[in-house]
């Protein structure tokens, strides 16, 4: 239902409303009535719209219909207008980037999959170095994602007020890597925790720790045909038993 309401508002909405649409998809997926697949599929109806330039003077003006949105965002989506294509490999790394846990789930409610594993990796680089230099073709290799993904989620993020980006010029035509530092008090902190439970725990158990040794249970399976022989039983020695069978033995002996 949330689903179907945002693609309607979507298609309808002019240009000027569709960052409310956007607002209300995340808001909606942050609530969980919205998947990951219809938020991608929804995110990529509303870039259709954006990217779709104004028409020109004098030209013929009508209302964009909605198979042509749809044509628009299955090419986004299928990386027809330059986009990574998807494959098995970028998508592990993706969502292994993304389930990493270096973003505040507060925080990571606010972007997507592919947003998640590029924040994640600057997250990685800034406890790394203090901040993250590296371009965006390598963050987009590394983390699975396209370089518009990578610079979408950079940019969202600086509007948030949860990094900023330093541009180095070398000159006029020459640029150096952006330094791109996160200064989100929240994020900050829950780096700083996650590396002190990492060095808190240890790599390997110390011995008499607090665990109880295990005795197992045997599980053997004995059968009468392959158990032990008996043994013959040993002979008493000489002069042992009972008093009354002595008595008799010297009286025989004729004691």
């Amino acid at each position: 239902m949330f689903c179907d309401q945002i693609r309607r508002e979507a298609e309808a909405a002019p240009r000027a409303a569709l960052p409310a649409v956007t607002a209300a998809l995340w808001k909606a997926f942050a609530a969980g009535h919205v998947t990951e697949a219809e938020a991608e599929a929804l995110s990529a109806l509303i870039e259709a719209r954006q990217a779709l330039s104004a028409p020109k003077p004098g030209s013929a003006t009508g209302p964009i219909g909605p198979d042509a949105l749809q044509d628009r965002a299955r090419s986004i989506r299928t990386g027809r207008n330059g986009s990574r294509p998807r494959t098995d490999a970028s998508m592990e790394r993706r969502r292994r980037w993304a389930a990493s846990g270096r973003m505040p789930p507060a925080i990571a409610a606010r972007f997507t999959l592919a947003e998640q594993a590029v924040l994640s990796l600057v997250a990685a680089e800034t406890c790394r170095r203090k901040d993250c230099r590296l371009s965006v073709g390598g963050m987009a290799a590394i983390a699975g994602v396209s370089e518009t993904t990578v610079r979408n989620a950079i940019r969202e993020a600086a509007k948030l007020g949860l990094l900023t980006v330093e541009e180095r010029q070398i000159t006029g035509w020459r640029n150096d890597t952006n330094i791109v530092r996160i200064i989100s008090a929240e994020w900050t902190n829950w780096l700083r925790l996650t590396r002190k439970r990492k060095a808190k725990t240890p790599d390997i158990l110390p011995e008499g720790g607090g665990c109880k040794s295990a005795n197992p249970t045997p599980t053997e399976v004995l059968t009468l045909w392959n158990s032990r022989p008996t043994e013959p039983p040993q002979k008493l020695p000489e002069g042992s038993g009972r008093p009354e069978r002595r008595r008799a033995e010297r009286n025989r002996a004729g004691g």
